[in-house]
């Protein structure tokens, strides 16, 4: 099977990655590169939504970096709290809703309830959705996927079809696209299941230094690839 690639993906992921990096480079502490790459981040949303991407994933927090300092923890925990109650009005202009992956259960109290208004007050928005993947693992996704669907007592057949039902987000369709910042040619963990036939578009920029116009460049390179799904080429064919 070979899918004729559109001029825009449907749904783009984000490993955000190098923001200590490009701090440690300026002689500044890690959490000024945080700072910075939250910028970032309302740029690239902006250009995604105004290129007309229905769906955006950003890797924001995983299910490993709470290995880091606690201070670290806490200060990109602020960041996200403040950047879901400050830009409430930048997402409804845009009409841009906002939705979660990850184990929320395992968020602060006060980190889930601002994912929750943010979600709730942004559900009528009929715009690009920006998913947040925060306290978010590939694989933890995929064992609470199994949990919910062992849980739910009926006798369904454990299956590709049965267990996308139980991700996170199934009704979101998988990334045809996703970027990682930084020059790191690793999944980290991110969109295992969903991600198992996306482009993979690797930048060498540090994600705070990152505007529209590397997201134009991605999305102009996705256009240039084919998506075989596993296919081969024959005789100019794919089968």
């Amino acid at each position: 099977m070979q899918e004729k690639v559109s001029p825009v993906p449907v749904h783009v992921g984000i490993i955000m990655d190098g923001n200590g990096r490009w701090a440690r480079q300026r002689g500044q502490i890690r959490t000024q590169g945080h700072l910075e790459g939250l910028k970032a981040a309302k740029r690239v949303v902006k250009a995604a939504s105004d290129r007309g991407l229905r769906y955006l994933t950003l890797y924001t927090f995983s299910t490993e970096n709470w290995k880091r300092t606690t201070e670290e923890v806490g200060f990109i925990m602020g960041l996200v709290k403040q950047y879901l109650r400050g830009e409430l009005d930048f997402y409804r202009e845009n009409h841009i809703r906002i939705r979660h992956a990850g184990d929320i259960a395992g968020l602060p109290a006060d980190i889930a309830e601002e994912i929750r208004r943010a979600a709730e007050d942004t559900l009528g928005c009929d715009g690009m959705q920006v998913i947040l993947a925060l306290n978010y693992g590939g694989r933890d996704e995929i064992v609470r996927a199994v949990r919910r669907l062992t849980a739910s007592g009926g006798q369904a057949e454990i299956s590709e079809e049965t267990l996308s039902a139980h991700l996170d987000n199934p009704d979101v369709p998988d990334p045809d696209l996703i970027i990682r910042s930084a020059g790191e040619f690793r999944t980290s963990n991110f969109l295992l299941w969903e991600g198992a036939y996306a482009e993979y578009y690797i930048s060498p920029k540090f994600w705070p230094d990152w505007t529209e116009e590397d997201l134009a460049r991605a999305l102009e390179n996705f256009r240039g690839r084919d998506r075989r799904f596993g296919g081969a080429v024959t005789g100019g064919a794919v089968k």
